[in-house]
């Protein structure tokens, strides 16, 4: 089974309460450390304009970067859930590696302010999965525009887009993450960006 999330990026209004919410119920201390980040896209001149809006958690990939890169094997990927987890006990830090947040093309490898800060990262919230609860991120969004659970279930019930704007998907990697994207004012379906391996890098 595989775990991933939903993301309406209709809905989402860039209230920045997942994130805060995040970083209180992890205890992430306020700095450059955030498990759960948000962008924002604008385009457009006036009265012509679009913004969108995309969450950018781990997308606990099927095929994680991050994984195969850790030179000491601190990032592993649940068998049971395939939740990407990382061993802070054995992560390097950043002044001595930061290998994951290199190959990461998310972003999601997180590190702190102190000196040779432990990588960081989303969890999916596995301490509220234990007790049938989603992740706090899902639960704390006042416009229900993020959702978690098995991909298949996700895709089910939401579909199985890739797309989003803002967002490009690594069919290498291939994050656990379905989409509803939202459209530009004119109607029209976002461009579907395919991610190498090589741009990746870039």
């Amino acid at each position: 089974m595989q775990i991933g999330f939903h993301f309406d990026q209709t809905r989402c209004t860039a209230c920045f309460t997942c994130i805060v919410a995040c970083k209180d119920w992890h205890d992430v201390p306020a700095g450059p450390a955030s498990w759960l980040r948000l962008k924002t896209m604008e385009k457009g001149q006036y009265p012509d304009l679009f913004v969108a809006n995309l969450a950018v958690p781990c997308y606990h990939c099927a095929e994680p970067a991050c994984v195969s890169a850790c030179p000491v094997n601190a990032i592993s990927k649940r068998p049971e859930d395939g939740v990407v987890v990382v061993d802070s006990d054995l992560c390097l830090g950043k002044d001595k590696c930061d290998t994951c947040r290199q190959v990461c093309p998310y972003g999601s490898p997180q590190f702190g302010a102190e000196e040779n800060a432990k990588m960081q990262k989303c969890d999916l919230c596995l301490d509220r999965w234990s007790e049938n609860k989603k992740p706090i991120c899902i639960d704390a969004c006042p416009m229900r525009a993020l959702d978690a659970g098995p991909i298949d279930e996700l895709r089910a019930k939401y579909g199985a887009s890739h797309e989003a704007e803002g967002f490009v998907y690594s069919k290498d990697l291939q994050p656990s993450i379905v989409f509803k994207p939202k459209m530009d004012n004119k109607g029209l379906p976002l461009k579907k960006v395919i991610l190498t391996p090589q741009s990746a890098r870039q």
